[in-house]
């Protein structure tokens, strides 16, 4: 049955939104503490790796679903739904919903798209960790968890042209989004389909679902176009401009609350 009750999801991609430039979130740090004690859920979507995510998701104390690389899998922890779901396999903390296609297949194909392509192209699989670093600005750290791929490639065109490149990817039958530093080459997922799939997991658990999406690149367009509540931050906004993005959404979280509750 379901929980008489009203669920608040926030689907949020990482960089840009929730981090700032230098990958960091203390300044929103607060902000998703009192979100989280009003029990609302917080998903991140983001084109980094099930690695990367987890390392945030541990440094905020958030327990809820995550969906890794641009919508290729659904990480959904063990319990977590009173429902019966599908999923493609099983670890020991989640049931993984699997909508994109192997890491190993990806870099195959993309030594394809390389041999044929009159340009460069270059991706983190090519790059040592220390390059990938240097380029995007990560902490080595990170970095490592970065080349933690598991069905996506990040990659940058040297040069050449694009529009040779992405014909040359739909040649062989891929997809390609554009992050804020990079472009990705994916199968055919997205953050749209893999934010379907949880809206409709927490409309079976709750009677009333209100969802939040928030995304600042053309991979998260999708995945607004499924949130009630998107929100586009058309560039890498400033530390004030975020801070008023987040606190305005945990307002509307806590007017809502206090309405349900005085009925």
């Amino acid at each position: 049955m379901k929980a008489k009750s009203t669920k608040t999801v926030i689907f949020t991609d990482l960089d840009g939104t929730l981090l700032d430039e230098k990958y960091d979130y203390q300044d929103i740090k607060p902000i998703i503490d009192k979100l989280l004690v009003l029990n609302a859920s917080i998903v991140f979507c983001s084109s980094k790796t099930k690695a990367e995510i987890e390392f945030y998701r541990k440094e905020m104390r958030i327990n809820d679903p995550f969906i890794s690389e641009n919508g290729s899998a659904i990480f959904i922890p063990k319990g977590y739904f009173s429902v019966n779901y599908m999923y493609t396999k099983q670890t020991s903390r989640y049931n993984i919903v699997e909508l994109g296609i192997a890491y190993s297949m990806i870099r195959k194909k993309m030594g394809s798209l390389k041999a044929r392509f009159a340009g460069k192209i270059i991706g983190f699989g090519d790059m040592t960790h220390e390059e990938i670093a240097k380029d995007s600005g990560l902490p080595l750290n990170l970095t490592k968890l970065a080349r933690r791929r598991e069905y996506s490639e990040p990659f940058r065109i040297v040069e050449g042209d694009e529009k040779e490149i992405f014909l040359l990817i739909r040649e062989q039958r891929l997809s390609y989004t554009k992050g804020g530093r990079y472009f990705h080459l994916i199968g055919n997922s997205n953050k749209g389909k893999a934010v379907a799939i949880l809206k409709d997991l927490y409309s079976e658990t709750f009677s009333k679902l209100i969802t939040f999406g928030i995304g600042n690149s053309p991979n998260d367009l999708s995945m607004l176009k499924v949130t009630d509540m998107p929100i586009l931050m058309r560039e890498t906004p400033k530390k004030r401009a975020r801070c008023t993005v987040w606190k305005n959404i945990l307002d509307q979280v806590g007017a809502s609350k206090i309405r349900r509750t005085n009925r």
